[in-house]
Parts: C-alpha cells; sequence; structure tokens
C-alpha cells in the first residue's frame, strides 16, 4: 500500500493542474471546467457504455464483464448542483462498479439556476424507481452520491423513507455536502487547503439551488434530518477539505440515530479526489473500498 507521503506528493500534482486553470466566472465555462476534471481519463476498453432516459433525463449504464446484471450503483454526480455531468464522472463511476460487481446507473439530473430545488430531487428519485420498475431488487441497489450528489442521495432516501418506499441496501457517500446553511467550522480551518470549495463559492452555490428555499430544510440538508430508519452507510472525505466537518457531523447524527455507519477521513485528500484515481494511489485504494463495501451490503453479508 502506498505510504502516506506518496498520496501526498500524487496529490500535490493535481493540486498544481488546478491552480494553473482556475474557476472562471462564466457558467458555462464553469460547467466545461467540471466536465473536463474527469472527461479526459476515458474509459477501459472493456467497459461498456449504454444510453437510458429517464422520462427526459438523460441516464447511462456502464458495465464490464464481471458485473453481476442484478445489482446496481445508483450514482448521482457532484457538481454543487449547478455543474458536473456523466462525462465528468463517468470513469470514477465505472470504476466503483469494477470494484463493486455490479452495473452503474449515473443520472444527470438537471442543474441550477435553471433547474432549481426540489428539481433534482425529482429526478434522482425518478432514477431510483425506474430501476424497481425494470426489476432490481431494493436489496441490489447500492445509492450513491459525491459532494452534492451525496447530499442529493440522502435527500432521496428521506423521501423513500417518508413515502414508505422500499429502501436501498446501502449508502456510498463520498465529500458529500449536507449543509447548504455553510455552519462548519472546517469551511475556515480547511480554507487555506482546500484549491476547489470555499465558503464564498459555496454561498453562491446554495442560493444557486435554494432560490429562495430554507436552507434549513432537511432535504437539501440532511445533517438537520432524523436519520433513524435509513440504511447503512459509508462515508469518505478526504482531511483537507472544506466540507470534512459535513462528512464527521453526519457520520455523528447518523450514529445517533443507530444507523449504521461507517467513516473514512483520507490524509492530503483533497475534494473530488476518486475523480483523479488513474494518477492517484488513494483515489484507487478508496473507490475498492467502497466496492468491498457495496459487495458486502449486496450480498447481505454485512451488518446485522
Amino acid at each position: 500500500m502506498p505510504s502516506p507521503s506518496v498520496d501526498a506528493s500524487e496529490i500535490a500534482v493535481i493540486r498544481a493542474r488546478l491552480a494553473a486553470s482556475p474557476r472562471p466566472a462564466d457558467l458555462a465555462a464553469r460547467r466545461a471546467r467540471v466536465d473536463a476534471l474527469g472527461a479526459g481519463y476515458g474509459l477501459p476498453d472493456d467497459v461498456a457504455v449504454q444510453p437510458a432516459k429517464l422520462r427526459d433525463v438523460p441516464a447511462e449504464w456502464t458495465a464490464t464483464p464481471a458485473a453481476d446484471r442484478d445489482r446496481v450503483i445508483l450514482f448521482l454526480h457532484g457538481g454543487g448542483y449547478v455543474s458536473g455531468s456523466l462525462e465528468s464522472h463517468r470513469h470514477a463511476v465505472a470504476q466503483a462498479g469494477r470494484e463493486a460487481g455490479t452495473r452503474t446507473l449515473a443520472v444527470a439530473y438537471r442543474l441550477a439556476p435553471e433547474h432549481p430545488f426540489p428539481t433534482a430531487l425529482g429526478d434522482a428519485l425518478a432514477g431510483y424507481r425506474f430501476l424497481l420498475e425494470s426489476g432490481f431488487a431494493p436489496g441490489r441497489i447500492a445509492l450513491a452520491g459525491e459532494s452534492a450528489g451525496g447530499g442529493l442521495a440522502l435527500a432521496v432516501a428521506l423521501t423513500l423513507r417518508a413515502r414508505g418506499l422500499p429502501l436501498p441496501a446501502c449508502l456510498w457517500l463520498s465529500s458529500p455536502w449536507t449543509d447548504l446553511a455553510l455552519t462548519g467550522v472546517s469551511l475556515d480551518t480547511k480554507a487555506a487547503v482546500d484549491p476547489l470549495l470555499s465558503r464564498v463559492y459555496l454561498a453562491e452555490l446554495a442560493a444557486a439551488y435554494l432560490n429562495g428555499a430554507d436552507p434549513g430544510d432537511p432535504l437539501v440538508s440532511p445533517i438537520r434530518a432524523d436519520l433513524a430508519g435509513l440504511p447503512p452507510m459509508l462515508i469518505q472525505v478526504g482531511s483537507a477539505e472544506t466540507l470534512l466537518d459535513d462528512a464527521l457531523r453526519l457520520a455523528g447524527v447518523a450514529a445517533a440515530a443507530d444507523v449504521a455507519v461507517e467513516l473514512q477521513v483520507w490524509p492530503h485528500m483533497i475534494h473530488a479526489w476518486h475523480l483523479f484515481y488513474p494518477e492517484v494511489a488513494a483515489g484507487r485504494r478508496s473507490l475498492a473500498s467502497a466496492g468491498r463495501y457495496i459487495r458486502a451490503y449486496l450480498d447481505g453479508a454485512a451488518g446485522g
């Protein structure tokens, strides 16, 4: 296993690349920048990609030859609810499916500010219903999301519980954004080391998504929700993230509600480090860890 010092030197290369391409002011250019974070890596030759449609919302299957066709990761990308796409996360989603031995279905939920809350939640719920209607057993579905997609995955689970619908086997939440009221202390204590997310930028994203909605609503800030009865969850976060406290507090809220929770804090890692897994060993290891976690719950071997 590579040492933390190797991880730090590898992520330093990514930091330098991000610094050389600062975030533009134009929304379209910002979206193109986020897409470029992952789109340049490409896919291994054995990954099959199949477009799908959920009503009018694009989605995409990926699978490797070894994937169990009856098991699936439903994935919701990051991007602060205003950017991110199938293209930005495709390679990392496909790798997670490889590690878990499943197919994946990624949903290109509609983005703010054109489509503010609750549009993304409705689109994500449509993805889950699509899987049930396609014959997937709830116990063979893992619900996953990165950053804003992690908060969205929790909102989906909360909505399913409220409606009395069957819940997925487990949740995988990578650097989840769980508090759009921005009360986490790491927004300030990690500001100097996070190259992607700042309090000012997150406030801009939150305003675009909320469009006047209450930032304390549990469906936008699930850190404030009663999580009792939710599926087991794996939370992964980097130590160099302004969203570190969102993940740490979420683990505490889940544990207090008697939810089985596994928290992993990855030293030196920045936000969305999974996207850089071809160059960063910690990215590969964290995806492998998520794959093992998902595989165990879909096998029914984990938990009590």
